[in-house]
């Protein structure tokens, strides 16, 4: 690994991570660099499955996030870049017997050191407190440090990972709910991200992948002059979705709640087993939304979001949770009391459909794409 990263600042925190926006020294490409601190086992499984989705594709669609390489931090100063094809088995057994395994590293005598280097350059400490992107305290300009350079090793016997950083591709546009309630609505544009975010979801369940948690907050987006991209991103809470039985592919099931509140199907609310069509249901949550710009508060929060509901009196209810407790609930779309321009007939045929309470009943992805398409050219006769 001879590239060279520079962390510039911090853009994203969450539960299990950081991101960094950062630039490559040696191409001068900028990039997302996320930093993954491998303290549990519980948060290693996420990062693999993470990390397994973003490398499954043996070429990238435009509308999944990119993943240009992988680093395993193995000590205070060494990084080693990931073999393509391969998981860190460090890391697999920690998932395996439940506790971080506490290998070490051989004597540095017997390291063999390559001729490579990389460096991952922090200039976090260094940002004006003004910068909106900081949400660290920060040091003086006149006092920040330089971290020591990191070097890529290669050892002769496993080394305990403690930090994964993924190097993807950068975003300019934020997410979703960011790019699209900073702007005025546009019906080319929400026929856009209708059109892209299908195309992505069929590309990603041909390969077997279900995401498990589609919302506005996990697409990101890249401006272009040609204009935005829409990119579905953050793969953590990701699955397998097929296997192979005799040779014939079969869907398999899940029954671990996961995903968020207002974009999770009825069956994910209600425990059952669920497959890949749990995904489309929260497309559909995202598109009425996004095509007649519903938005919500979530609880304790300021930070709006796209997304539909049901109320219940002062209360807003999830769809899926509400079509859990009803599965006969007529939904009212497009909703009346919406100013702007409401979809079309075959669109909200088409939105009735991914948002159907039986699973069964919902489009594939791969007919969802097409349905998209011929509904979106329809509307606009």
């Amino acid at each position: 690994m001879e590239e060279l990263y520079t962390l510039e600042k911090e853009v994203g925190r969450g539960s299990y991570g950081v991101v960094f926006e950062g630039r490559s020294a040696k191409t001068g490409q900028k990039v997302a660099i996320k930093r993954l601190p491998c303290k549990d086992p519980e948060c290693i499984e996420l990062y693999l499955q993470e990390l397994w989705a973003m490398r499954t594709p043996a070429k990238n669609h435009d509308n999944v996030i990119a993943l240009h390489s992988c680093l395993l931090q193995t000590g205070r100063r060494s990084l080693k870049p990931l073999t393509k094809g391969k998981l860190p088995l460090d890391l697999v057994e920690s998932v395996l017997k439940g506790s971080v395994s506490l290998a070490t590293g051989s004597p540095s005598s017997t390291r063999r050191r390559t001729n490579s280097v990389t460096r991952l350059r922090d200039r976090t400490n260094m940002l004006s407190s003004k910068s909106p992107y900081s949400t660290t305290p920060q040091n003086p300009p006149s006092k920040a440090r330089r971290r020591p350079t990191l070097s890529v090793d290669e050892h002769t016997e496993p080394m305990r990972c403690s930090v994964l950083w993924l190097v993807m591709e950068y975003c300019d546009g934020g997410d979703l709910n960011q790019y699209l309630l900073s702007q005025p609505p546009d019906t080319y544009c929400n026929h856009s991200v209708v059109q892209q975010l299908s195309s992505a979801v069929a590309f990603l369940h041909n390969l077997g992948i279900i995401h498990r948690d589609l919302k506005p907050d996990n697409v990101l987006v890249s401006v272009t002059p040609k204009g935005p991209i829409f990119k579905v991103a953050d793969f953590g809470l990701s699955k397998m979705s097929e296997s192979l039985v005799d040779g014939s592919p079969v869907r398999k099931h899940f029954s671990s709640t996961c995903g968020s509140d207002f974009y999770m199907a009825p069956e994910v609310w209600g425990g059952l087993s669920y497959t890949s069509q749990a995904d489309i249901f929260s497309l559909g949550v995202m598109f009425w939304a996004v095509l007649e710009r519903i938005t919500f508060l979530e609880e304790g929060t300021t930070h709006e979001q796209l997304g539909a509901y049901v109320c219940k009196g002062r209360w807003l209810m999830p769809l899926g949770a509400a079509l859990w407790e009803n599965p006969d609930l007529q939904l009212c779309i497009p909703v009346k009391w919406n100013k702007i321009a409401p979809p079309g007939p075959a669109v909200c045929s088409l939105l009735l459909d991914m948002l159907a309470a039986n699973p069964d009943s919902r489009p594939t992805a791969d007919q969802l794409e097409s349905r998209v398409c011929r509904a979106v050219k329809e509307d606009s006769r």
